[in-house]
């Protein structure tokens, strides 16, 4: 009797056991697949939380990059003071900008080798040829390219052309512009080189061979040469433009002569293009 309640006590206890053990191997089983499922939820919650910060990430990039469009495209014109390290290079128009200035502060402290009918073929010849023009700066009679070391420009402003057009053609003008500022480059290796554009005359101003389609033609040429040798281009002529590719009417100061020399509001304009523009090319 004995015997069988040992041997059933025996029984009862290794079933009890192999019932303990599989609730706990259950136990760990579910704990195992919830682990499972935690692990796999917290994945998918990194993997989002990743593309969710690569898109804001993207997002402030292409905003960035938006608002630094608009921020050049809206710039303050600069102050007058920015053209303290600068030289205009020109003929009698720009002449005429140096007389408005030296009753205007629009430009600084800028210097001026400018001289009536010079062009850039002209602004070739040497000293001693008769008859030449080239600018007078502090009493010394220079060539462009010495003149604008000789003062240590950094920013050098040049508009001719107007005198060369209608003698040596549109052609014969781009050339002379490539030799004068190819000259002025070598010269003055640290400055930045503006080229600005021809600007327009009088409606009943133009002439046969100089006129404002000619003018239009030179400008063009001049583009790609700008491009190509990473001088800075402003279109000066779209300021003073009356919409039909005419100088204003009240921007020129000889309506009755030659209709292509400024008014002082006609400085004004260009002044103000300059300070407007020069940060955006």
């Amino acid at each position: 009797m004995k015997v069988k309640l040992l041997l059933l006590s025996a029984v009862l206890l290794a079933a009890s056991l192999a019932g303990g053990c599989g609730e706990k191997n259950e136990d760990k089983k579910e704990s195992s697949s919830s682990a499972a499922v935690i692990s796999k939820e917290e994945s998918t919650a990194d993997v989002s939380t990743a593309e969710e910060s690569k898109a804001e990430e993207s997002k402030a990039e292409e905003s960035s990059e938006v608002s630094a469009e608009v921020s050049a495209d809206v710039s303050e014109p600069v102050d007058p003071s920015w053209f303290d390290d600068a030289v205009f290079i020109g003929d009698s128009v720009t002449l005429k900008l140096s007389y408005y200035c030296d009753d205007h502060d629009d430009l600084g402290n800028a210097q001026f080798l400018c001289a009536g009918s010079l062009g850039y073929n002209n602004a070739q010849w040497d000293y001693d040829k008769p008859d030449n023009v080239h600018p007078v700066y502090n009493g010394t009679k220079y060539l462009v390219d010495d003149g604008a070391a000789a003062i240590g420009a950094k920013k050098i402003f040049i508009m001719l052309g107007m005198n060369d057009i209608g003698l040596y053609g549109v052609d014969g003008a781009v050339d002379g512009m490539k030799i004068i500022t190819e000259r002025i480059e070598k010269a003055c290796p640290d400055a930045v080189i503006y080229i600005q554009s021809v600007t327009p005359m009088l409606e009943g101003s133009q002439l046969t061979d100089l006129n404002n389609t000619t003018i239009a033609e030179f400008n063009e040429k001049v583009k790609p040469i700008c491009q190509e040798r990473g001088y800075k281009y402003l279109d000066v002529a779209s300021a003073m433009d009356d919409g039909s590719g005419n100088l204003v009417y009240e921007y020129c100061g000889d309506p009755d002569a030659m209709g292509l020399h400024f008014s002082d509001e006609g400085c004004k304009v260009w002044a103000d293009y300059l300070k407007a523009n020069v940060l955006k090319v």
